[in-house]
């Protein structure tokens, strides 16, 4: 799985610390302060050339002074019952019909999806999680874009602010409301995708009785080995033990048990497909091929610098190095599980059907005692799922305990290495984990639809706040604006700061008119002078916007499910925290923007 930014713990996140710079609090705070003194600023001017310099101050004055006043007379009580309202209003816009459309995606998803894909749990749980997002948040586009204008338009507006009820009560119960039909509605596709990925995906084989082979040693029959019929696209290997009882290898993602009954065997259904790992992730430093320690390994020319890669058959190597490992990871005695994820890069083919070979030692990264290699066949892109005995052999033919030997401070360090010339293995930090007991796979997939929850009420927040001052279409497309550059904020920010070839807006036009590529350097002169001095000013701005803008791309954690990877809690809190302080600045904001209005008035 790829994991571009590392998951802090949830207080690192929130108040930063020492290296880790502002925490996200800080930041919060930073930000709105900023817009605060903009919108005084901006204010002011409007009504200074309205009421003039005295009636322009003492209008922005007590706006604001009774804002604050507001704030602290909010009802709970007023707030539902407007909430309940909005959702009234949303029953009598049809919104069931958006689950009419998800009930038919998935009627006939079954035709497009491929159950012979390697990893099909992969491709269900993506293709559901997508579908359920975007239509989630198309409907919440919809209802908070368009209620309070359609009321304006209407004036049955005029029945609520005649009532004693405050503009900011009004925005929340709007919110509140909406984000009450989405959780609903969300609520229901969760449960139904939950069942079409289970059921899609649920199968079983039968055992080709006449594909065993018996293994014996010295006329004692020790076990045997097969395969299993071709259902769902694929077939197993099948290993049984001298009872006939015994497993379907893993293949696509899944093993199956079987069972001896009279005759011959059961299969039981699919195990294993969808699954909630939880890893505890080490520190990755690399060594090259004379054997000095570096941070980045070899760069084998992708554009995509995620993974670094080691030469094989030479000094180079990848080193994780964890912490506090202690003999509570081992509770059963069988030792320490890991998980090692490697990505293979051929300079020539090998071996024709060979797959390339690796090994790995335990070192003590304090007193350098290490075991001997151990061997492995690389499984490019897949995750080998490996236990490290207890009882180990050192270089010098000792016996090592695991714990007490290479572990004896808390710190242990596993060392990867390519064997074959010519090859390369690519590594990336979270390629190696510690494997801890697994979660629940159903709670991990509430977790997945928990984020989509959270795009939900941050679409619903930004419609409402916008549909106070603005009209119908136009406060969509100011969400749809928010909401696109939201999931390509990362390229936006780069573009903001420079780090993205072909320079600022105005230089991308201008090399996208004259078809010049991206990375010629545009010809000395004015015209490039003017281009330049505009695209500082455009940066700038866009930086400014980069700071409120949503990132809905990380909010996304379809990926954590679909690969078979626990939501870690501490995203779970982050994402959770970063939506209620969107709520609650779209919610004052909103409120200052109803203010304007003359309503009822």
């Amino acid at each position: 799985m790829v994991l571009e930014r590392e998951i802090l713990p949830y207080f690192q996140w929130l108040l930063g610390g020492e290296g880790l710079g502002l925490g996200a609090l800080p930041q919060f705070g930073l930000v709105m302060l900023g817009l605060a003194l903009l919108a005084l600023i901006g204010s002011y001017l409007f009504a200074a050339a309205r009421y003039g310099p005295l009636g322009g101050g003492d209008l922005v004055f007590q706006t604001v002074s009774s804002g604050f006043r507001e704030m602290w007379e909010i009802s709970p009580r007023r707030i539902w019952a407007l909430a309940r309202l909005a959702v009234k209003e949303a029953w009598r816009r049809r919104v069931v019909v958006a689950l009419l459309v998800f009930f038919v995606i998935l009627l006939f998803a079954s035709w497009f999806l491929r159950t012979d894909h390697q990893d099909p749990a992969k491709l269900y749980i993506s293709f559901v999680s997508t579908a359920t997002t975007y239509l989630v948040l198309g409907i919440a586009l919809l209802l908070s874009a368009f209620s309070l204008p359609s009321d304006f338009k209407t004036k049955t507006i005029y029945t609520v602010v005649t009532k004693p009820v405050r503009a900011g009560e009004i925005i929340l119960g709007r919110i509140i409301g909406f984000s009450l039909v989405g959780t609903a509605l969300l609520a229901v596709m969760a449960l139904c995708s939950y069942v079409f990925v289970n059921r899609s995906l649920d199968h079983s084989h039968q055992v080709e009785e006449q594909s065993l082979r018996h293994d014996s040693l010295g006329g004692e029959v020790l076990g045997y080995q097969g395969r299993t019929t071709l259902d769902a696209s694929h077939r197993h290997d099948v290993q049984l033990n001298n009872e006939n009882n015994g497993q379907a290898l893993g293949n696509h993602g899944h093993s199956h048990s079987i069972t001896a009954r009279g005759d011959g065997h059961v299969v039981s259904a699919a195990e294993g497909i969808m699954r909630a790992r939880v890893p505890r992730w080490g520190k990755l430093k690399f060594k090259d091929r004379q054997g000095v320690e570096k941070e980045l390994g070899v760069n084998v020319g992708n554009e995509w610098t995620y993974r670094s890669f080691i030469e094989g058959n030479t000094q180079g190597a990848a080193i994780w190095t964890f912490e506090e490992i202690n003999e509570s990871l081992d509770p059963a005695g069988e030792g320490l599980k890991i998980g090692l994820i490697v990505r293979v890069f051929r300079t020539h083919k090998g071996i024709i059907g060979e797959a390339i070979g690796g090994a790995f030692q335990v070192r003590n990264p304090e007193t350098g005692v290490q075991s001997e290699l151990t061997f492995f066949d690389a499984q490019d892109a897949k995750i080998s799922e490996i236990t490290i005995p207890r009882k180990l052999v050192g270089t010098d033919n000792s016996e090592l305990d695991l714990f007490k030997d290479l572990a004896s401070n808390g710190r242990l360090e596993i060392v990867v290495q390519c064997l074959q010339r010519g090859q390369y293995f690519g590594f990336a930090q979270p390629d190696c984990y510690l494997r801890l007991p697994e979660g629940s796979a159903t709670w991990n997939y509430v977790k997945v639809y928990l984020s989509i929850w959270v795009q939900m009420v941050i679409v619903t927040s930004i419609g409402v706040a916008a549909s106070a001052v603005l009209s119908g279409p136009v406060a969509m497309m100011l969400t749809v604006s928010f909401v696109v550059l939201g999931f390509f904020r990362e390229f936006f920010v780069g573009v903001a700061t420079g780090t993205e070839y072909g320079g600022g807006p105005v230089e991308s036009l201008v090399r996208l008119i004259t078809q010049m590529n991206v990375i010629s350097p545009l010809e000395a002169g004015a015209s490039t002078s003017l281009i330049k001095g505009v695209d500082a000013v455009l940066q700038s701005l866009m930086l400014s916007v980069a700071q409120v803008l949503p990132d809905f791309s990380a909010f996304s954690t379809a990926n954590f499910a679909a690969f078979g990877f626990s939501v870690p809690t501490d995203r779970v809190l982050q994402d959770l925290t970063t939506c209620l302080a969107y709520v609650a600045g779209l919610a004052v904001i909103g409120y200052f923007l109803l203010r304007t209005r003359e309503v009822a008035k």
